[in-house]
């Protein structure tokens, strides 16, 4: 193997290229034939550090990463395999893991994972029984639990993060989630794609002002007309690409033959700044045809990358009404920002209070009747009543106030007082997922981000640090249909004290 990825990024002057590839809806044929050929010539031009599979991107059906991925390993050439939580449940996760163990492919990328799309018979059951930050912390115990057992370290686990979110909610829970990645394990990051520097810069300077270590990577794409079009309506969860930008573009692809030339210059020139700027690699995505177009990107880059600063103003956006964490718009400093858009109603506010007040004095073990509860929640379960508390208390209160889903293990203090369960898709308990777009749900676009509508309920009180403060265990699903109410007080739930973290 010419490259091993962990070696080259922990390489204090390397500079890292990886290329993400993309496996169709096939086991072999002319695409498979594709990728394999792409990978192949990576390899011999030696300059690609590893390539990574995607897993079923947009929640498509598409061959298994971890298949072809062995087989590109086996040629010598590094792999990194992306890791979702959509599609299989935390055995089957675990499961895979330690199949990718045997198979020797060590880095992962772990995703929560774009929602499910449609295959046989329609859209598939989304799971989601983890996220990302979950599944990070579940291949972190099993590499310590492999070493205790005379295996050497076995996973190189990334994380994802999408700086590319214009207001303030989306932006300070992203990199709230961040460190909860880090926290539980992760060693790298890639970001998601966009094309604003300033953007990019952010994640860094936030990086650098928190002690965040782990090598970065900048996500690139071969922009042409049609992904340019998709990705600026938004179609593509987390992606950004602006409308000025698609026009662009779409006036270069007017002039036969000049697209491909262009995205090519722009591909080139974006990376050389990112480098110049500090990122520790790029990682490029939208080549599905031949490796002569990554050749001919990194053949530029090597031509200007002295006169990187020339090309940075070429990706700066105009900044009116989008929030930045560091670099003031005018409108921003007006108090006009773009996040001042999302006004939550008077009763969300209300709602906050009310349910906070209610937490704070009968599920807060240090609270003064903390023992009185556990004695009554004893008692009804001893006698097998707690059933009687649910049915005719805690279920029509938590149905009317929270659209409660009888999970039995409740969560709604690590999201504002929202049920992460009926208030996100993908049951996130820490924090965000990358695809929300300008506040609203990737999901259901018509609504706000649970994440965002807790960050606003909270900053009116100045209680937003207490937001994905820490990291919160998996729900535990033998507790559902039961009182969440008995399972707190008799900690059975995952804030028992031995699933801290």
């Amino acid at each position: 193997m010419i490259h091993n990825f962990n070696d080259d990024i922990s390489t204090p002057e390397k500079f890292v290229v990886t290329l993400e590839l993309i496996p169709g809806r096939d086991f072999s044929g002319d695409a498979i034939d594709t990728i394999k050929q792409i990978s192949q010539d990576a390899y011999n031009d030696g300059r690609i550090t590893a390539v990574s599979i995607t897993d079923n991107p947009g929640g498509n059906a598409a061959l298994s990463p971890d298949a072809i991925g062995r087989e590109i390993l086996d040629f010598g050439l590094d792999v990194i395999v992306h890791f979702t939580c959509r599609d299989t449940n935390r055995m089957g996760m675990e499961s895979r893991a330690l199949q990718l163990a045997r198979m020797g492919m060590k880095n992962i990328l772990a995703l929560t994972g774009d929602y499910s799309g449609k295959g046989f018979g329609g859209r598939g059951t989304p799971v989601f029984d983890f996220d990302s930050v979950i599944l990070t912390s579940m291949l972190n115990d099993l590499n310590k639990r492999l070493i205790k057992t005379g295996h050497s370290e076995v996973f190189v686990t990334g994380c994802a993060v999408s700086p590319f979110k214009y207001t303030e909610a989306e932006s300070w829970v992203q990199y709230r989630k961040l460190q909860r990645k880090i926290e539980a394990g992760a060693s790298f990051t890639i970001t998601q794609l966009g094309y604003d520097i300033d953007k990019y810069e952010e994640l860094l300077i936030f990086n650098h002002e928190n002690n965040i270590k782990i090598p970065a990577l900048a996500s690139l794409y071969l922009l042409g007309k049609g992904a340019a079009n998709i990705m600026q309506q938004g179609k593509v969860p987390g992606v950004y690409v602006s409308k000025r930008l698609y026009e662009t573009i779409a006036k270069e692809y007017e002039v036969k033959g000049e697209g491909p030339k262009k995205a090519i210059e722009r591909l080139a020139r974006l990376g050389v700044v990112l480098k110049g700027i500090g990122y520790k690699g790029i990682h490029i995505g939208g080549v599905h045809k031949s490796f002569d177009t990554v050749a001919a990107i990194l053949d530029r880059m090597d031509e200007i990358q002295h006169n990187w600063q020339d090309y940075r103003e070429e990706f700066q956006e105009e900044q009116n009404g989008r929030f930045y964490l560091y670099k003031q718009s005018a409108e921003q400093k007006n108090g006009m920002s773009k996040q001042d858009d999302i006004k939550l109603k008077y009763t969300d506010g209300a709602h906050y209070l009310f349910l906070r007040t209610a937490h704070d004095l009968f599920f807060d073990k240090r609270a003064s009747l903390a023992p009185v509860y556990k004695k009554i929640s004893a008692t009804l379960d001893k006698s097998n009543s707690s059933w009687m508390l649910k049915a005719f208390l805690e279920d029509p209160f938590k149905k009317l106030m929270l659209s409660c889903q009888s999970c039995g293990d409740c969560g709604i203090q690590h999201v504002g007082f929202l049920c992460p369960e009926s208030g996100c898709p993908k049951h996130t308990r820490n924090g965000a997922c990358g695809g929300s777009r300008d506040g609203y749900c990737e999901v259901h676009e018509d609504k706000f981000c649970v994440w965002v509508r807790a960050y606003y309920r909270m900053k009116r009180h100045n209680e937003t640090d207490r937001l994905t403060a820490t990291f919160v265990p998996p729900r535990l699903w033998e507790l559902k249909d039961t009182s969440s109410w008995i399972n707190f007080h008799l900690d059975r739930d995952h804030q028992r004290e031995d699933k801290a973290a």
